[in-house]
């Protein structure tokens, strides 16, 4: 999770960048892809209309020439004689009945003769006598016909050709039929002395339009009590539709070119003609999803989109990634500058905004770094001319306790404790008094320390005592100059002021390749943030605890230092971490000359 996370924060302009222009890019191809796919439909819409809007006129031609010719074949037999005397005459002789027979035979031949061949034409009297022009489509009789609904509605409405539907379930031998029907009548006295059937079969009136439907693009007739008639859909016809007849009479009302509406559970597009002389409407449903799928390929759009899509964002991670790679680059080089070295420049490398961006940096690094050069000289000299006037200001209560030891060590005769108090203040005061940026070596130190213990028993006496353990392969190190002493001397004159007695452990060992120095004293402890309490007696060298840490971070690094543990009334333990440094490191100040360093030094000495 660790390494997810790191991997995200160092490619975090990329994957911003990717992420907005993958939204983007995707965003952009649903609305273009939508957009198209919304105006093929709504063209389709247009162009289909206006065509099956020509198609519905060139139905409704056919519709009302078939009418035309009803209207006129009932006006003939109505004004044909013959066929008047045949259907009114109750009694005539059989030689009589085979003349009449034959001739209104020929005239109602020669009336047919126009007529649509799909179409028939039956003539029944009132004395029940039956003409039948093409028996072999409807084998009706003269008793089926004369009670038959379809008489009853003619003889209702003797003024009027009227065309009803008769399904295939009653008197049409299973064949659907519509059959335009008319009262004859006398002019005089409008008694009705006859019926005129002109029944075309479902199946061929469905020839009128038959050639202009298609999957998905149906055409019905609807009468006016919502009866679908006909329909190249068979299962719609004789069902009663009041919906789909609103719906057209709406359509026609309103004169709309077509309407999208859901008929028979199905979204469809409505375009509707009205036929008044036979009480019908010719009703065209398109299925717009059959259509249009057939029409406008989806899955194709959708699949060239996707492509499209994949292709433009492959361009764009290599852009993006170019572009960002050599910024996320440019970036981890300034930061790993401040962690290991400032004087060194970026890389110029990448585009052409990165290349500038390193250009311009490298440029404000060179003058940072003259400018820093020119500081750091100046305030080199400084905390070296500071560092050497605090080693030179020897305490003068140490010097002065030291002396008066000596002398009492005089007056009581003991010269040689004298003589050795003398010698060991000797190598301490030209310890302190030597160049600052010279080391010493560990044995050096311990003998420093060993001084520096015994002036400090010859006036304490031996209340606190002091171990000393020294790893023999630590010897021939170095380390800087009064380092460990400042410590040792803090034990001594504030870990023992309620206690007064003790003991003071100095250990110095190599561990895991670093020089580790420890003072432990069994004293009263302290609170850590009181370490450089100002009320306090200044240490021997001058030198507090924090600016020795200093001082050794600023030599060889954070990973060096002074660290401390404490604890009331059980002890302090100080803890010096340094680098294994051989002979060849005896000045170390001036080794260090990088940019971060010398910025570092920046610190108090």
């Amino acid at each position: 999770m660790k390494k997810l996370i790191s991997v995200i924060h160092h490619n975090n302009l990329f994957i911003k960048m990717f992420l907005v222009m993958v939204i983007s890019i995707i965003s952009v191809s649903l609305l273009i892809t939508f957009s198209t796919i919304r105006m093929s439909n709504n063209l389709f819409m247009e162009t289909f209309s206006i065509t099956n809007t020509k198609v519905l006129n060139q139905i409704k031609q056919q519709f009302e020439s078939f009418s035309y010719s009803v209207v006129v074949t009932s006006m003939e037999v109505e004004n044909n004689a013959t066929i008047k005397r045949m259907l009114t005459e109750e009694y005539v002789s059989s030689v009589d009945a085979s003349t009449s027979f034959y001739s209104i035979k020929e005239q109602m031949e020669k009336l047919y003769a126009d007529r649509p061949n799909e179409a028939n034409m039956i003539i029944l009297g009132e004395n029940e006598r039956l003409f039948n022009m093409k028996y072999m489509n409807w084998s009706v009789t003269g008793d089926d016909l004369i009670n038959h609904r379809i008489t009853k509605n003619a003889e209702e409405h003797p003024n009027q050709i009227l065309y009803q539907f008769v399904s295939g379930g009653e008197i049409t031998n299973g064949s659907p039929m519509v059959v335009a029907t008319k009262a004859l009548t006398e002019r005089s006295s409008n008694n009705i002395y006859g019926y005129l059937y002109i029944p075309i079969r479902e199946l061929d009136l469905r020839g009128f339009y038959d050639d202009y439907t298609s999957q998905g693009n149906s055409v019905m007739l609807v009468n006016g009590s919502g009866k679908i008639i006909s329909s190249d859909d068979e299962s719609y016809i004789g069902q009663d539709s009041p919906e789909l007849l609103a719906l057209a009479k709406e359509t026609e009302e309103q004169r709309l070119e077509y309407q999208e509406a859901n008929v028979f559970g199905k979204d469809q597009l409505l375009l509707t003609s009205a036929l008044p002389a036979l009480d019908l409407y010719i009703v065209n449903l398109v299925d717009q999803e059959l259509v249009i799928n057939n029409l406008v390929n989806t899955k194709e759009i959708a699949l060239i989109s996707t492509v499209i899509v994949l292709l433009a964002l492959v361009v764009v991670f290599i852009i993006s990634r170019r572009v960002t790679n050599s910024i996320s680059r440019l970036v981890k080089q300034i930061s790993n500058m401040a962690k290991y070295d400032f004087s060194k420049p970026v890389e110029e490398s990448g585009g052409y905004e990165a290349r500038k961006i390193a250009h311009a940096f490298n440029y404000m690094l060179n003058e940072l770094q003259e400018h820093v050069d020119v500081l750091m000289k100046a305030q080199r000299k400084q905390r070296k001319s500071e560092l050497e006037a605090l080693q030179h200001q020897i305490n003068p209560h140490f010097l002065y306790n030291t002396l008066t030891s000596v002398k009492l060590l005089v007056k009581d005769g003991k010269k040689e404790a004298a003589f050795e108090t003398i010698d060991a203040l000797i190598p301490l005061l030209q310890n302190a008094l030597g160049n600052v940026d010279e080391t010493i070596t560990v044995e050096q130190e311990a003998a420093n320390i060993q001084n520096y213990v015994l002036i400090n028993q010859t006036r304490y006496g031996d209340r606190i005592k002091v171990n000393s353990l020294i790893s023999p392969d630590c010897l021939h190190y170095h380390l800087p100059k009064l380092v460990i002493q400042p410590f040792i001397e803090n034990a001594f004159f504030h870990a023992f002021t309620e206690k007064k007695k003790g003991f003071i452990q100095i250990l110095i060992a190599q561990r895991n390749d670093k020089l580790v120095c420890e003072v432990i004293d069994t004293g009263d402890g302290m609170r850590l943030d009181k370490i450089e309490s100002k009320g306090k007696r200044q240490l021997f060298s001058g030198i507090g605890v924090r600016n020795v840490h200093e001082r050794i971070q600023l030599l060889f690094g954070e990973d060096y230092g002074v660290e401390i543990s404490s604890e009331l009334k059980k002890g302090t333990k100080v803890k010096i971490i340094l680098p294994l440094l051989d002979e060849n490191a005896k000045y170390i100040t001036k080794s260090k000359n990088s940019t971060k360093e010398r910025l570092s030094e920046g610190g108090n000495f």
